[in-house]
């Protein structure tokens, strides 16, 4: 079996989302990769969250745009989740990058570029994967097709995925035309036909968030290249039980 399990925002299930706790803890689960998101600070400094503002997983308010790293540094990332992980921090994909280097993990960044395009991310983002020599084990996806475009523009040899939650008309070929390499869709887009037409034009899949037991199975069935999960230690069990049966 050859799928891959991949901690969605870190073992997000258990640890607050994004923060250090979660991807160390997915790290100890014997992840084989992490997806986490970028966006990018008032002061060009990509920093891993999800959300386009801090209100939600902080205790502080307002848009990572519109805010310096050393601001959004104040604001506790844990203490939402739970006051065990009080004091953990929104870190930068610096940081993240020195921490997962030294590991086996694949990384998979979502640049979140659909709601704020924000310029120079692409550049900025290579520019540190080339710095932390990780290109060959990241892919870089999202939901934002001229962002895919830039990258395969900047660099074609990186690895591309294209985030959706629908089936576009003309799917495979939106997908050469923005320079796509894989497809990373919602798990309930996923049925035969897309997986026979995903082997036809060789292209991986990737699906996302896949927690329960029931879709990890089917999507192990279907043969997806990645599955990626708030419970990466859930999944990785099925996975060894579904080799074994």
């Amino acid at each position: 079996m050859s799928t891959k399990i991949f901690a969605h925002r870190g073992a997000s299930k258990y640890a607050p989302e994004n923060t250090m706790a979660a991807f160390r803890l997915a790290e100890l689960m014997q992840a084989d990769g992490i997806e986490t998101d970028v966006q990018l600070t008032k002061d060009q400094v990509p920093v891993i969250i999800h959300d386009e503002s801090i209100n939600r997983t902080t205790n502080k308010r307002g848009l990572v745009r519109n805010l310096t790293y050393d601001e959004l540094r104040q604001a506790d990332a844990g203490a939402w989740f739970s006051r065990d992980y009080a004091g953990e921090q929104i870190i930068s994909l610096d940081d993240f990058l020195k921490w997962i280097k030294p590991t086996s993990m694949l990384l998979n960044l979502e640049l979140k570029t659909n709601k704020y395009p924000y310029q120079g991310i692409e550049r900025i983002v290579l520019d540190l994967l080339d710095l932390h020599a990780m290109k060959d084990r990241t892919m870089i996806s999202s939901f934002n097709a001229d962002t895919i475009r830039r990258i395969a523009d900047l660099d074609p040899i990186i690895d591309t995925g294209f985030l959706t939650s629908r089936r576009p008309r003309q799917l495979f070929a939106l997908m050469e035309d923005m320079g796509a390499k894989a497809l990373h869709p919602k798990f309930r887009l996923l049925n035969k036909k897309l997986i026979q037409e995903c082997l036809q034009h060789n292209v991986p899949i990737r699906v996302y968030t896949v927690n329960q037991p029931v879709y990890i199975l089917r999507a192990l069935e279907a043969g997806c290249d990645v599955i990626i999960s708030d419970v990466p230690d859930r999944a990785l069990e099925l996975k060894k039980g579904y080799i074994t049966s």
